[in-house]
């Protein structure tokens, strides 16, 4: 199962702030991925329960996992400074370092693509975790045609 939403037209983004993604024509049927508000999405766990049937005294740890992929159009807005800026997926409001994508426009107005993809593992004892995709820049940022994919990618068994 997936999920895609998308920004069409250009939005202002504060700095350590989500974009807000529209609803698309694929939105997850299963209920496991689904729009809190604004720009802040919950990846449900669809994981077994946690706890060992073999009466071990063991607990077993499970995680479901999401594959979350972003790609945008980024800018520098009039009025900014031209610098180094970054877009990032957050998960439960940090910033996970493998997802930061980075562009250094030659001026103001100029777009460059970025993307990235992470893997999200929910685990089976939280229940659901919030993945939002932040302005990690210092300045405001616009970001244009951007897609958010999320796809289940299964449970795993940790312990």
């Amino acid at each position: 199962m997936s999920a895609e939403y998308s920004i069409i037209t250009p939005q202002t983004v504060q700095p350590n702030q989500p974009a807000v993604f529209l609803d698309s024509p694929c939105p997850c049927a299963e209920g496991f991925i689904f729009k809190k508000s604004g720009g802040v999405f919950l990846l449900a766990s669809n994981a077994p329960d946690n706890n060992c049937n073999c009466n071990c005294g063991c607990r077993r740890i499970y995680t479901t996992n999401y594959e979350v992929e972003v790609h945008a159009n980024i800018e520098i807005p009039t009025g900014g400074t031209v610098e180094e800026i970054q877009l990032a997926i957050a998960v439960d409001g940090v910033i996970d370092p493998a997802s930061v994508m980075s562009f250094t426009p030659a001026a103001v107005e100029t777009a460059g693509n970025v993307g990235s993809s992470i893997i999200v593992s929910v685990p089976s004892i939280c229940g659901c975790d919030s993945v939002a995709v932040v302005n990690a820049s210092t300045q405001p940022i616009t970001i244009n045609n951007a897609s958010l994919v999320f796809d289940y990618a299964g449970v795993q068994r940790l312990r």
